[in-house]
């Protein structure tokens, strides 16, 4: 792949144009490659995906828990529409995301970022029009140097468009999608691509990564070196999976041109799902080029259908803090400030399983009765002890309301920590349940959140609840949370004496 730096004149004049009006009419990106790579006739088109759909429902067998990604080819349906169609059926048609971020490689521009589709409002297809979730496209582009948008890295790739048509008829809601084309194979963009991409990474959101395998050798060494890299891909070790895209390249095989075009953007979504128990790959289907009548064997490309899937096993049930537990995370909270105020050094470890249950906390710090600082994390990937540790440090030192704390203050400091349960959506207040649940409130790239026992400090209606979250924590104003996505949790509190 080409590269090219984009100079810092070019790079303000590109995001300029991604953030610019369009007036009144919304822009729609026009199909690049129907009638070359699918149907471009929508009956055409359907028949097509009704027989690979019910091909894979019969030949595939579904991942088990949430799908939270999956690996997909991008070729014409003809070779690979079958197997795309294995790893989309995996996922229930009745399955409810917030969004669906695509990410793929670049065939037609190289460049030194990731680039987000935030001047499009919609994708065509024969099937219709997709929305983009432009907030939040514009909202990794302004957050993140290592994200741009640059229209010409889209308007002709072909490598997000085919799987709109296999998810729009497969998915009874069709949600809105975050289109990100990557441009390098820096491993330092790459790391920060998923850095920024990471909090989105949860069962809210589906990941569709779009790769083609081996380019070019004959049918037997495809077979050979797409096995190989489909071994290091079940690992789970982004590290691994570079390895063997090495390994491969020295293997000498005639006509290999890569092992993965989609590298970068597989590369991505491992480093998201690196270390999290929860997750399991599954691989759900292979072929290459040459098992169509359409394609040869002399020089052929392969195609791998994957699901990374959310294993339930993060559950509420069976999650139970004894009193040892409580106390050794208030002291733990504790030791992490006085180290943080005093520039000393904490090193905490521990083996017990409900402390490295997966879960996210809030520290919240008080001083004779009133606040002195409350920072907390939304996080399923880290266990609860280390999040409290982080956080008690935070709320301590980090708290923009309040100056840091003072080491002459902490006999005066009591410490009381919320162990969140896991986010669940709502759409309709009702489900709310006030003075029982806290509630988060997101919209575009603001969010906020009140704790559960908010409603016991306050004397708000549960609508006056919202409006104040609203405005004073997320910022999107009095009514923001009237068309914002709202989720629900319960908190453990545990306090000191």
């Amino acid at each position: 792949m080409t590269r090219r730096i984009i100079l810092p004149l070019l790079y303000i004049m590109l995001m300029t144009s991604c953030t610019s009006s369009y007036g009144t009419a919304p822009a729609v990106r026009q199909p690049a490659v129907a009638g070359q790579f699918y149907p471009a006739s929508r009956d055409s088109l359907i028949r097509e995906l009704r027989t690979y759909f019910r091909e894979a429902a019969e030949d595939s067998a579904c991942a088990s828990g949430a799908v939270q990604a999956v690996i997909v080819p991008h070729a014409g349906y003809v070779f690979s529409g079958a197997t795309a169609a294995k790893a989309f059926a995996a996922i229930p048609s009745s399955a409810d995301y917030d969004r669906i971020f695509l990410i793929g490689p670049s065939h037609h521009e190289g460049f030194d970022s990731a680039s987000v589709a935030s001047h499009f409002d919609y994708y065509a297809t024969p099937l219709g029009n997709v929305r983009v979730d432009t907030a939040t496209c514009k909202a990794l582009v302004s957050s993140n140097s290592c994200f741009c948008c640059l229209p010409s890295a889209h308007n002709r790739e072909h490598c997000l468009e085919v799987e709109l048509p296999l998810l729009q008829y497969h998915l009874e809601k069709m949600p809105p999608i975050v289109p990100i084309i990557i441009g390098t194979e820096s491993p330092s963009v790459l790391r920060a691509v998923a850095k920024a991409l990471k909090p989105y990474f949860n069962g809210r959101n589906l990941f569709v990564v779009s790769s083609d395998f081996s380019h070019y050798p004959s049918y037997a060494d495809a077979c050979k070196v797409d096995r190989l890299t489909g071994q290091s891909i079940m690992t789970g070790s982004p590290q691994k999976f570079v390895a063997q895209l090495v390994a491969n390249a020295s293997l000498g095989l005639p006509n290999l041109a890569t092992s993965a075009c989609g590298q970068c953007a597989i590369y991505v979504m491992m480093l998201m799902a690196d270390g999290d128990k929860s997750l399991k790959m599954h691989h759900l289907g292979y072929c290459n080029s040459g098992d169509s009548p359409y394609g040869g064997h002399d020089q052929v490309v392969g195609y791998h259908a994957f699901a990374l899937c959310r294993e339930k096993e993060n559950k509420v049930q069976g999650f139970h803090l004894s009193e040892a537990n409580r106390q050794e995370l208030l002291d733990m909270a504790r030791k992490s400030i006085e180290a943080k105020v005093s520039g000393g050094s904490y090193k905490p470890s521990c083996t017990d399983s409900m402390l490295n249950f997966k879960t996210g906390a809030f520290v919240t710090l008080t001083e004779h009765g009133s606040l002195r600082g409350c920072i907390g994390l939304f996080s399923y990937d880290r266990p609860l002890w280390q999040v409290v540790c982080e956080m008690a440090a935070a709320a301590a030192t980090e708290d923009p309301r309040f100056s840091a704390v003072r080491a002459s203050e902490l006999s005066d400091i009591k410490v009381e920590i919320s162990v969140l349960t896991p986010l669940k959506r709502i759409h309709d207040i009702s489900e709310f349940d006030y003075g029982r649940q806290g509630i988060f409130i997101r919209k575009g790239g603001r969010s906020g959140t009140f704790l559960p026992q908010v409603a016991q400090e306050v004397d708000w209606t549960k609508e006056e609840f919202l409006g104040h979250c609203s405005r004073d924590k997320a910022g999107i104003g009095w009514d923001g949370w009237r068309d914002a996505e709202l989720y629900t949790y319960e908190a453990i509190i545990i306090k000191e004496l």
